[in-house]
């Protein structure tokens, strides 16, 4: 967190992001890896200098890929939004961009405000994989009954606990419960979509989704099984996590 200048009128504003996760070890700032949240605060040090406090609407893993991020950024400098936009694209490494900035409410937090998140995973299904897709879809070689798979996936529609569906590490596990508004499997040629949105994710929820619904593809769970899964409340019930290289932050939803 920066040091705000309080000596002046103090401002909210919202900036839209798009970057290529593969060239990030997630959003927040670490210690010996080059992270989104740096490379933001890197660009905004020498626009605006040191005055400034960014919060990002949620936590990606390392190689997740961002279609829509939203960070608020408070800062008492007079900067107008579209010069922050054109300065930050300009001092922005190409693997992100800022598509939008805007002024809002002093009470706007990127995160706390969302009232949900929709994430969408890529499966390249080919039995020859794409040298142009390599890190931003799933090589399956495999057929994917996607009809099948769309019909066992709304088994996670609803508000349930997804303990069995999150990576327990050392935080806090908390409230496990969240409510999924909607689950799609659909396809397009060659390339198989899977979308979710809900009121928030716990730890890698996306992707032992997407790794659940693989086992079921490969009859290693029943097609009905998702339920007795979230029943059970336990990781080792569900499937692998997916690899990080096919998820993308796709929507954010503000009131």
């Amino acid at each position: 967190m920066q040091q705000l200048n309080v000596g002046s009128a103090l401002r909210n504003l919202l900036l839209t992001m798009t970057y290529d996760g593969s060239h990030f070890h997630g959003w927040q700032i670490q210690q010996n890896a080059f992270t989104v949240q740096e490379a933001l605060q890197t660009a905004l040090k020498k626009i605006i200098g040191d005055g400034f406090d960014v919060k990002g609407c949620s936590r990606t893993d390392s190689g997740v890929h961002a279609n829509m991020y939203c960070v608020s950024v408070k800062t008492a400098h007079p900067i107008p939004p579209e010069r922050l936009k054109a300065a930050l694209n300009r001092w922005l490494p190409m693997a992100a961009a800022v598509r939008d900035c805007r002024e809002v409410d002093l009470d706007f937090h990127a995160r706390y405000s969302c009232t949900g998140k929709e994430y969408i995973y890529q499966i390249w299904n080919s039995e020859v994989r794409s040298p142009f897709l390599d890190g931003y879809a799933l090589h399956y070689r495999y057929p994917l009954d996607t009809e099948m798979l769309d019909r066992a996936a709304q088994a996670y529609v609803g508000r349930h606990d997804f303990t069995s569906f999150c990576t327990l590490d050392n935080r806090e596990p908390g409230d496990m419960t969240r409510e999924v508004r909607r689950f799609s499997v659909e396809r397009d040629g060659e390339m198989v979509v899977m979308r979710v949105e809900a009121d928030g994710f716990l730890y890698n929820m996306v992707r032992i989704m997407v790794g659940t619904l693989l086992r079921i593809a490969q009859g290693k769970i029943p097609p009905d099984g998702i339920p007795a899964i979230i029943e059970k409340k336990d990781r080792q019930f569900a499937g692998p996590t997916a690899p990080a290289c096919g998820l993308y932050l796709n929507r954010v939803f503000y009131p």
